[in-house]
């Protein structure tokens, strides 16, 4: 007996045993795994560092050479003028602008400079100085986190909380930020402000968004005049309960005289009606202010707010991933980068003969 029910056990043992010696082996090659990764990628980076010792001498020339072929660009260089205005968009207007700045860039390398001149209302001579058009949203990582916040709110609890604000950040167009910046670069100083007039103003004649606006403008003031009408009839009303309450009190005061006992004030029934009358006046009000806001903002389509350097300050900045730079800097990055380029080529090159000959 004792033989047969000593047996399971034994196996159960040997059974854990391998269970646990499996889930070892598994932890050994995965940090195996890991270990030979960090071991490669150290590896990697030495052999960087002792390819570009071997190499300074070029590398360091070449840059050099970068850094004065910048520095001469620099002062050699045709100017470049920039000049940029802000404007709020007070309707979805943000595609046909981005759309019509695109249009213009097309226009300009195709060098069709008469089509650009009627469309922007420009003499020939300052439409043939102007090298590009740019528009970029005004926003900041605050204003960020309130268009993800308010877009959240509009969606269902289950749909919202699919949504990162990473992604929100990369499917948002932008576009669709109210505030956006126009920005014109030209190869003389020239006054930009007739044109960013021009640009507004052909958005502001679109027939769609003046067809919104007439629609907007007649139902807010439809809502204007309900809301006068409303707070007239408030007004009337709170007289006539003030009379009632006046005629209660003058009442109450005659029949307390009688029995020689005075009771001031009203109930606070009365009190909670008069209260009520009140907040309800106060919110009438409020939504007045509003309306009238909204009319006022209404009245344009897209509004220009600001407009700096309108003469045009001069630029001579490069752009390297997103990041301004002197262009001698520019092209001594540049410079640097395209030779280690090549001679990491080369050094691939001489490897893969290498390789052949072995196989």
């Amino acid at each position: 007996m004792s033989t047969n029910s000593n047996t399971p056990n034994n196996s159960e043992e040997v059974d854990l045993g391998q269970l646990f010696k499996l889930i070892g082996n598994v932890f050994d090659r995965f940090f195996n795994f890991i270990g030979r990764i960090f071991n490669n990628l150290f590896l990697a980076f030495i052999w960087v560092i002792l390819f570009t010792k071997k190499r300074i001498i070029i590398l360091a020339l070449v840059t050099a050479f970068g850094l004065i072929l910048g520095a001469l660009s620099q002062k050699t260089a045709i100017p470049k003028y920039e000049s940029s205005v802000t404007v709020v968009q007070n309707y979805p207007t943000g595609e046909n602008l981005y759309s019509s700045v695109g249009y213009y860039n097309d226009l300009l390398r195709q060098q069709d400079y008469e089509t650009l001149g009627a469309v922007l209302d420009l003499d020939l001579e300052k439409t043939k100085s102007i090298l590009e058009f740019n528009v970029e949203p005004v926003i900041s990582e605050n204003n960020k986190l309130v268009a993800f916040d308010k877009y959240i709110k509009q969606l269902d609890s289950l749909a919202a909380s699919k949504i990162e604000y990473e992604d929100f950040l990369v499917n948002n167009e932008d576009y669709t930020h109210k505030y956006q910046q126009i920005r014109i670069e030209s190869s003389e100083r020239n006054s930009f402000k007739s044109v960013f007039e021009n640009i507004v103003k052909s958005i502001n004649s679109n027939p769609f968004f003046v067809n919104e606006q007439r629609k907007d403008i007649v139902e807010l003031t439809q809502i204007k005049t309900s809301l006068e009408k409303a707070l007239d009839e408030s007004k009337t009303l709170q007289e006539t309960y003030k009379k009632v309450l006046e005629q209660g009190i003058d009442s109450d005061q005659a029949k307390s005289s009688e029995i020689g006992i005075t009771f001031e004030g009203s109930s606070e029934v009365e009190k909670t009606k008069e209260f009520d009358l009140y907040l309800s006046d106060l919110e009438l009000r409020t939504q007045l202010v509003q309306i009238e806001r909204d009319l006022l903002d209404k009245q344009y389509i897209v509004e220009m707010i600001s407009n700096k350097q309108d003469s045009g300050s001069a630029s001579t900045t490069k752009t390297l991933l997103e990041i301004e730079m002197s262009p001698a800097i520019y092209y001594g990055i540049l410079s640097f980068l395209a030779t280690f380029g090549i001679l990491l080529g080369i050094e691939f090159l001489r490897f893969i003969d290498k390789y052949k000959t072995k196989v």
